[in-house]
């Protein structure tokens, strides 16, 4: 028996704030725009955040049409609820950043605190620049002050929201949309 609420019960109230098609065309816009950021022969290194990032991080890595090096960090403040903790690493990068640029590449921005540390985790291994996308950054005035995003595929209400990477209550990351309580 499982305490966590039932995707099934929220899928009956939530409101759907952007399709499967609607965020593939953004997706699509944001590939060419992380494309044109790039310098001439540059290959960075697209990292992806888990567990957020991976359906966008796959969808944007392939409407990038650069040549890219992946890897991935799994770093988490949540660990399954809705109140954030101290960061928690589960898993740093294999590859080394010293001198190279980063795209860190996860599913939402809301206050930032999870992006910053691993932003200044990149800097401080010595990484020339950190790029941010984001498939979602939430409209309201809690953000890190000194964090933004480079790349927004949309922008969402200071509401919960759910699906395309993001959990509800770790449910329903699969869901081909984004949908809000």
């Amino acid at each position: 028996m499982t305490d966590k609420p039932s995707l099934t019960e929220a899928m009956q109230t939530a409101e759907l704030l952007f399709s499967r098609d609607e965020l593939g065309a953004r997706i699509a816009t944001m590939g060419k725009e992380i494309e044109d950021a790039l310098e001439e022969g540059e290959v960075p290194i697209f990292m992806t955040v888990m567990n957020g990032g991976l359906i966008f991080g796959g969808v944007l890595a392939l409407a990038i049409p650069a040549d890219l090096e992946f890897d991935y960090v799994h770093a988490t403040r949540y660990r399954g609820g809705t109140r954030g903790h101290d960061l928690l690493w589960v898993k740093q990068p294999r590859v080394a950043l010293t001198g190279r640029t980063v795209l860190l590449v996860d599913d939402i921005l809301d206050e930032g605190h999870t992006l910053k540390a691993i932003r200044d985790f990149c800097v401080d291994e010595g990484a020339r620049r950190v790029l941010i996308a984001v498939l979602c950054e939430k409209r309201h005035d809690r953000a890190t002050p000194d964090l933004r995003a480079d790349f927004v595929g949309v922008r969402v209400p200071d509401r919960y929201v759910f699906g395309y990477g993001m959990d509800f209550h770790e449910q329903g990351r699969n869901l081909p949309g984004i949908y809000a309580l």
